[in-house]
């Protein structure tokens, strides 16, 4: 594993690849959150898109109070109206419920806002499986023909919740879509922090290229969902206690791997709100 040397004070990136994600070694999240330890945090899920976290012991509440840091929370619909703890999404999966996770996606995309990053604490694992892929989707739009940019850029995608979310939730789509209508958004969108281009398309939630007829919209989308598939362009995370990933929710696409059924594993989200998605040409 690759060492960064000299660029941090508050821990060592190790990376996991060449392109997306490092482990930060020497961070104690249950101990002071002081400002120049997230803003390092910050820059470096900049950097790299994704960071892990490991061997950490900290509870729910200071899971909530490590993400606040980085921004306002969302609160999932799928979270349970009366937990006590709403900006945690527990996600857990059994000899009775699949994994379902396991395609390239960024999180909430249907949101007008959507999410800036998610941080990601395992509860309770399989004794083997269940890793997290991560997918740059800088890279994805690097990767496309000159040609292909350019055409791309002028697009626009609807994004909508009740592709996943109408069954899991067994509501119906209009119903969904009283709070939570479709959601217009650029197919490459402009990163706000680091003003690099990246596709901004996925398998879940986007349903339709605005302007194209059906058969073009699905051909178009078909190819640049695909830009996540990409190996070189990925990182994968093998999960243990007190583990912790942070995603940059605008520049990388995850897949969880639900290789692990039917044993169990329970996570838990905390997810920082983003701002709208823009293109600038």
């Amino acid at each position: 594993m690759t060492v960064v040397a000299g660029s941090y004070v508050h821990f060592e990136p190790h990376l996991l690849s060449p392109i997306i994600g490092a482990e930060l070694i020497g961070v104690d999240l249950a101990g002071p959150l002081d400002d120049s330890l997230i803003a390092e945090v910050r820059r470096a899920l900049l950097e790299f898109k994704v960071v892990f976290f490991r061997d950490q012991r900290i509870d729910r509440v200071r899971h909530i109070e490590f993400a606040r840091r980085f921004g306002e929370l969302e609160i999932h619909p799928a979270t349970p109206r009366d937990a006590e703890h709403p900006e945690v999404l527990r996600i857990e999966h059994g000899p009775n419920s699949r994994g379902t996770e396991n395609n390239w996606h960024s999180d909430v995309t249907w949101r007008e806002q959507p999410s800036l990053g998610s941080i990601l604490r395992a509860i309770e694992l399989p004794p083997v499986g269940g890793d997290t892929l991560f997918s740059d989707m800088y890279a994805a739009y690097d990767g496309l023909s000159p040609e292909m940019q350019r055409f791309a850029c002028g697009l626009t995608a609807v994004h909508d919740i009740a592709r996943v979310f109408a069954g899991k939730l067994g509501r119906k789509a209009e119903d969904l879509h009283e709070k939570f209508p479709p959601m217009e958004h650029p197919v490459v969108r402009t990163h706000p922090e680091t003003g690099r281009r990246l596709v901004y398309t996925n398998v879940a939630f986007a349903d339709r290229i605005r302007g194209l007829a059906p058969k073009e919209s699905d051909w178009m989308l078909e190819r640049l969902n695909a830009t996540a598939n990409n190996p070189d362009n990925q990182c994968r995370f093998r999960w243990a206690p007190g583990s912790l990933a942070f995603w940059d929710n605008r520049a990388c696409q995850h897949f969880a791997a639900s290789d692990y059924f039917p044993e169990r594993r329970v996570m838990e989200r905390v997810t920082i709100a983003g701002d709208r998605p823009y293109f600038t040409a």
